[in-house]
Order: C-alpha cells, then structure tokens, then sequence
C-alpha cells in the first residue's frame, strides 16, 4: 500500500471514529436526539472495518493509526468547534504524524 493511500486510509478511519464518539456526545451533553445514536453506530463499526483494511501488522496499524488520529481532532477543534489550534497543538500534530510515519514505512527486513 502506498504512503499517500496508508494516509488516507488512517485518516478516514480517524474521521470515522471520530463522529461515532461525537454523536452520542451530542445525545448526552447537549441534548440532541437519541436518534444520533444509529449513524454513531454505523459510523463505529465502519471505523472497525476500516482498520481491517491494512496490510500490515494489526499492533503497529493500532500504533501508527494513534498519531493520525491525534491530526484529525485537532482538525475536528477547529473546524467542528471553532477552536484555532494552539502552536503546540500543531507541534504535536506535527510529532505524532511523525511517529505514525516512522513506525509504518521505517524499513524492516521479513
């Protein structure tokens, strides 16, 4: 799998994550509808499907997958709660995408 689709791939599971859990935030913090809850679900189980579909090592997706992750909520913050990122915030997006790249196309032999 190339580097770019690895990306994209992490980065639509992050997206996908992400709704399933705001959802339901949104039922119970700021009491929208219950009926919030069915595309959480859809939302968590597409997430579930999505890191299936790595090609590599299931404990190194998991690592990796982290630092991409920690990239699309601080992109959550600011475009979904209007909160601009702090320069640490990028600084930390920019070290745990860092991370992610290291643990997934660092060479490996077998």
């Amino acid at each position: 799998m190339t580097e770019l689709k690895t990306v994209g791939l992490f980065a639509l599971t992050a997206l996908a994550e992400i709704i399933g859990c705001y959802l339901p935030y949104l039922w119970l913090r700021e009491g929208k509808s219950i009926w919030l809850l069915i595309p959480a679900v859809l939302s968590l189980a597409a997430f579930v499907w999505l890191l299936t579909l790595h090609p590599t090592a299931v404990g190194r997706v998991y690592a990796a997958y982290g630092g991409v992750y920690v990239v699309m909520a601080i992109l959550w913050l600011w475009t979904v709660n209007g909160i601009r990122p702090t320069t640490w915030d990028v600084i930390g997006s920019i070290v745990a995408l860092l991370g992610m790249a290291i643990i997934m196309f660092a060479p490996r032999s077998g």
